[in-house]
């Protein structure tokens, strides 16, 4: 009886069901039509609103591009140095920290729509499958036509990177005749040593133009390079070092510095005070050195160049740092994507904060705070900058300041005079470069033939001849140099030698050759002569 019971009131419970769920769903949406979308839900309001964008705005749009805007908006508000990086940039972000990146090991330089190669890496993956300086890219993997107006450098690198040990056949032009290779790709280390050699009697001269994974395995190598050709005493150059990784510059730090010393502290609202401090004996503990800075050293560069300049090891010459004092924390994201939080500030052993004012200021007004020292002559006379923070006094009595960057021992000037116009456009079209590269060409094996930067500086001494030569080629770009000032065109006659070693010898060529004329550098070596 029961049984039949349920047979008759079982599909009237089931239309009842249906017509609840029915009203249910309607009430629903009459409440979810309005402003009070998310009235239920306890997300923040930022997440709310791109839901809601998603969800009801009148047009199609991409809602990662807002994700990011709202983001770097965000990060604006904390701090100048707190960053978004989107998922597509964060792999060539880590490559850079990391010193190394997979590919075929060229540099490459665009010419009238063209990619030509301007360097080979020794040893690299594309020196061994036989490329040369000069060979123009013409295809990659038969398919990929690397010429014409809409090649652009990024999506070059998106083509001849790749995983190591795969394999790309590129196409080439050599001498007008068509070649072609296959390269396994390899890892391609990135130095983050510029230049390290004996620049003087005794004397080691070392660049670093950021702190990377293995910048303190790289300076340790060069280091005791140096000293096995009789270096006693350093020139260290930070010039134009935005910083990095701190760790690599306290290690640094450590073989300068002799004892249990404070190298550097860091400290938080949500992260508690931690010190780096001294903790093996150092390799270069004794010594004349010198520290080179100007106004875009930063971050990392300050804490090394503090730490020297606190406990008195070293001559400070240049100009003020950049002034940050802040520590970032990389945080990835479900997306791919991450984000470079401040998460404290450091502190340099005499407890100096160098980090220069921000509050009150667009990110623009931040960083055009470098402008205003060209304008209010700072570069051209250091006693106009003025100490905003507190004072400190260093053990030997040397009074040094906080709160705006580092100020050198020894002030040097910058050249401040202006650019002229035709002379700028040498440098933003690239035809300086390019003339050089030309030049390489058409005297190759002249410059083969020279074996180092100071062979070269000897061999090489451009004149009269190679600026005709540079006049008649600046033309096709729309240059005239006809009416150069003499100032000027020696200036540039004078830049075509450390260029020259730039191109037969890289970076350390270029500063070989570059730091005979460059006056801070002049002014340390007549300081660590004394």
């Amino acid at each position: 009886m029961g049984s039949k019971k349920l047979q008759v009131w079982l599909p009237f419970l089931f239309s009842l069901v249906m017509v609840l769920g029915m009203l249910i769903g309607y009430q629903l949406k009459e409440r979810t039509s309005g402003s009070s979308f998310f009235k239920s839900s306890k997300r923040g309001s930022i997440q709310e609103v791109l839901d809601l964008i998603k969800a009801k705005y009148v047009d199609p749009i991409k809602t990662d591009s807002i994700t990011e805007t709202v983001i770097d908006d965000l990060l604006a508000h904390l701090d100048p140095h707190s960053t978004y990086i989107p998922a597509d940039d964060v792999k060539e972000v880590n490559e850079e920290m990391r010193g190394n990146f997979q590919g075929i090991g060229v540099e490459f330089q665009l010419f009238d729509d063209t990619v030509n190669i301007i360097n080979v890496i020794k040893g690299g993956p594309s020196e061994k499958a036989g490329l040369m300086i000069g060979d123009k890219l013409i295809k990659v993997n038969d398919s990929i036509a690397l010429t014409g107006k809409d090649i652009h450098p990024d999506g070059i690198r998106k083509y001849l990177r790749g995983a190591g040990g795969s394999q790309v056949k590129i196409s080439f032009l050599r001498k007008g005749e068509l070649k072609s290779a296959s390269i396994i790709r390899g890892t391609i280390p990135v130095s983050t040593i510029d230049a390290a050699y004996i620049i003087a009697p005794k004397t080691g001269f070392i660049r670093i133009n950021k702190f990377g994974e293995r910048t303190y395995e790289e300076f340790m190598e060069n280091l005791e390079k140096l000293q096995q050709q009789g270096m006693q005493q350093l020139i260290l150059d930070l010039r134009g070092n935005g910083g990095g990784l701190m760790a690599e510059a306290t290690d640094i730090a450590d073989e300068f510095l002799e004892g249990d010393k404070l190298i550097v502290y860091t400290k938080g609202d949500k992260s508690s005070r931690y010190e780096y401090r001294t903790k093996r004996d150092g390799l270069f503990e004794k010594g004349k050195l010198v520290v080179l800075v100007d106004e875009t050293s930063a971050s990392a560069s300050e804490v090394l160049t503090g730490a020297l300049q606190d406990w008195d090891r070293a001559t400070i010459i240049g100009r003020r740092t950049f002034g940050k004092g802040l520590v970032q924390q990389q945080f990835n994201l479900s997306d791919g994507s991450a984000v470079r939080l401040t998460i404290a500030r450091y502190y340099t052993p005499l407890g100096r904060n160098i980090q220069k004012p921000y509050s009150n200021k667009t990110k623009k007004e931040y960083q055009d705070e470098l402008m205003e020292r060209y304008q209010d002559g700072e570069m051209v006379k250091g006693d106009t900058s003025k100490p905003i923070g507190p004072s400190f006094k260093t053990p030997a009595g040397h009074t040094v300041f906080g709160g705006g960057g580092i100020t050198p021992n020894i002030f040097i000037a910058a050249d401040t005079s202006k650019m002229k116009k035709e002379v700028a456009k040498l440098y933003y079209k690239y035809t300086l470069s390019n003339f050089i590269y030309n030049y390489y060409l058409q005297h190759q094996s002249f410059f083969q033939s020279i074996k180092s930067p100071a062979e070269l500086v000897k061999q090489f001494n451009p004149g009269e001849q190679e600026w005709q030569l540079l006049e008649n080629y600046a033309k096709k770009d729309s240059i005239d140099l006809s009416a150069m000032p003499i100032k000027d065109k020696l200036s540039i006659i004078q830049k075509l030698q450390p260029l020259m070693a730039k191109q037969l010898f890289r970076s350390e060529g270029y500063f070989e050759a570059a730091n005979a004329k460059d006056a801070i550098v002049q002014k340390a070596l007549t300081l660590i002569g004394q």
